[in-house]
């Protein structure tokens, strides 16, 4: 069993939360940073540090000793077109997508050197990649995701693994009102190779397989996990 301390930020809905029960089911201990508790049953190896990453200091002495990995979970879908972007908006995004993530690290980093070889895994999504129309906030600040996974990547290295997971639309909380109705769903549905929307367990996997030793040779990578919508065209 996996006895290593995990923190997922965010994780107490969608992939983070999906995330955090993988990592219980798998035998780790989990610290999940967020606002509200995770919609979980008690556990022995969860703990729940409430936090704003947008305005509270995460405390390094709240965080377990060693870290062996962080998952930076917080994202938005703040989508419309050009002529309606305001700047405090763009300003929101680029906040909880990129200082959020970075606030986080420097909390945990004296940490996750503690444990020897740890990892840390960012969100981006399909829109970076693949231009999208009304997706220029998102698309901006998770492109400096990117750009920031790969600088931290090289930074760290080779005790720290950085990575990041690329989605395509996923069915979690934060795209509800995208999915609001069968037929909307059908339609998100048909626009990707695979034909289906993507599932919190789609994106929860591929993220539990970078925080472990099992991804011990990868770093520094975007990692598309979005139905095939950036690279195939059926």
């Amino acid at each position: 069993m996996n006895q290593n301390n995990y923190v997922v930020i965010g994780g107490s809905k969608g992939i983070g939360l999906g995330l955090t029960e993988r990592l219980l089911a798998g035998g780790g201990n989990v610290t999940v940073v967020s606002r509200s508790a995770p919609q979980i049953p008690s556990h022995p190896n969860l703990q729940h540090l409430a936090a704003d990453v947008t305005k509270d200091t995460i405390d390094a002495a709240d965080l377990p000793d060693t870290i062996d990995g962080l998952a930076y979970c917080p994202g938005s879908i703040n989508l419309g077109p050009l002529r309606g972007l305001k700047a405090e908006a763009m300003t929101s995004d680029y906040q909880l997508n990129v200082v959020g993530a970075v606030k986080c690290l420097q909390a945990s980093l004296a940490a996750m050197k503690a444990a020897g070889n740890s990892a840390m895994v960012t969100f981006s999504t399909v829109a970076v990649r693949q231009g999208l129309p009304m997706h220029s906030s998102v698309a901006a600040a998770k492109g400096a995701v990117e750009g920031l996974t790969r600088s931290l990547a090289a930074e760290l290295a080779p005790k720290i693994r950085v990575n990041c997971v690329a989605p395509s639309l996923t069915d979690t909380p934060l795209a509800e009102r995208l999915l609001a109705s069968d037929q909307k769903r059908a339609a998100m549905a048909e626009r990707h190779p695979l034909k289906r929307i993507g599932t919190v367990d789609d994106i929860a996997a591929i993220s539990e397989f970078l925080l472990t030793d099992a991804s011990g040779w990868i770093t520094g990578q975007i990692i598309g996990v979005d139905g095939g919508m950036s690279s195939v065209r059926a």
